[in-house]
């Protein structure tokens, strides 16, 4: 048995599982594991220096399976902004037919740029308004993100149980549900409150695939639902970390009064995350992690995960949830 939805219909898989872009993780290791599974691995653009790197990151990707993947595209509010466009026609002229987006409303130029060469649009976002925009524009599948996401949540503070029912209410195109889904139950859960299918991020970090190193993988595990934290609030860009000595400080020196964001700068650098997820060493900077540790309790492979997501899930849906109607 599998859980047919129009997203499994619209993007070519055949689970309702969607891997989300992730910066210095969707490499061609984590993404055509995830696709080789039956569900929808994802590229991350700007994990590579150049276009001409995803280029080749999208060929070696394709070696490694001949199932469908996507490419995402992350446009962030920055002082020196990346040629995104350039990055889009790379994963054009590679021939990506998905593109998931999020990010600021430049996004809105890429979606124009793609839509016109047959590119199915999934955009993650983190607001019912947000989303109804992103329809408005002719997006495809919505990824409503509740507040226990990694990454940025949005300053809204809305948890998916009330987010998810509260977009399907009013979105009428395919959505995913994204923040603290991880297993069966989160899967029947998301179908339930409306969503086609989940949107993991933090899940897939902790498999055997995920190009992690193994002390970063372990964290995943030993942190519980409380082992993440909200940096950049008093800077009006919340976002959700993992809980370290690093992202302690970080929520130590923003709640001085006279904090500015120079004072936590050089903890939070991009480049230093990115060497962490390398090097192994915990306390060297920050990394994404959202409240769904607190589900994690061990590091399977991508094809692992999936197929115990789907057969928990199915059993769920026959067993517990079918024993219950009287």
């Amino acid at each position: 048995m599998a859980f047919k939805t129009r997203v499994t219909e619209m993007l070519g898989i055949e689970h309702p599982i969607v891997q989300g872009g992730m910066q210095g993780v969707g490499l061609a290791e984590l993404a055509s594991a995830v696709s080789n599974a039956g569900g929808l691995g994802t590229l991350t653009a700007l994990t590579q220096p150049s276009p001409e790197a995803l280029r080749e990151e999208i060929e070696r990707c394709r070696s490694m399976t001949d199932k469908p993947f996507a490419v995402n595209i992350t446009v962030l509010p920055t002082i020196l902004p990346p040629d995104y466009k350039a990055y889009a026609q790379a994963a054009l002229d590679g021939g990506i037919r998905i593109i998931e987006t999020a990010g600021t409303q430049e996004v809105r130029e890429i979606w124009e740029m793609v839509k016109p060469h047959g590119v199915t649009i999934l955009h993650k976002c983190t607001a019912v308004r947000h989303a109804l925009s992103a329809e408005r524009h002719g997006c495809d599948i919505i990824s409503i993100d509740g507040f226990e996401c990694a990454g940025h949540p949005g300053e809204d503070d809305i948890p998916g149980l009330i987010l998810i029912p509260a977009a399907a209410d009013k979105v009428n195109i395919p959505m995913l549900a994204s923040g603290g889904f991880g297993d069966g139950r989160g899967l029947v859960a998301a179908l339930a409150l409306g969503a086609e299918g989940v949107n993991m991020g933090t899940r897939f970090c902790a498999t055997k695939e995920a190009p992690i190193h193994d002390n970063i993988k372990a964290l995943y595990v030993e942190n519980d639902e409380r082992g993440t934290n909200l940096i950049f609030r008093k800077f009006k860009n919340t976002a959700r970390v993992g809980k370290n000595s690093v992202s302690d400080e970080v929520v130590e020196i923003s709640a001085r009064p006279d904090a500015v964001f120079e004072d936590i700068k050089h903890l939070v650098a991009g480049a230093v995350g990115r060497e962490m997820l390398k090097s192994g060493d915990v306390d060297a900077g920050i990394f994404w992690a959202g409240m769904v540790q607190g589900l994690i309790h061990d590091i399977p492979t991508c094809q692992e995960l999936i197929d115990r997501i789907i057969g928990d899930a199915e059993a769920i849906v026959q067993g517990r949830l079918s024993g219950m109607l009287a």
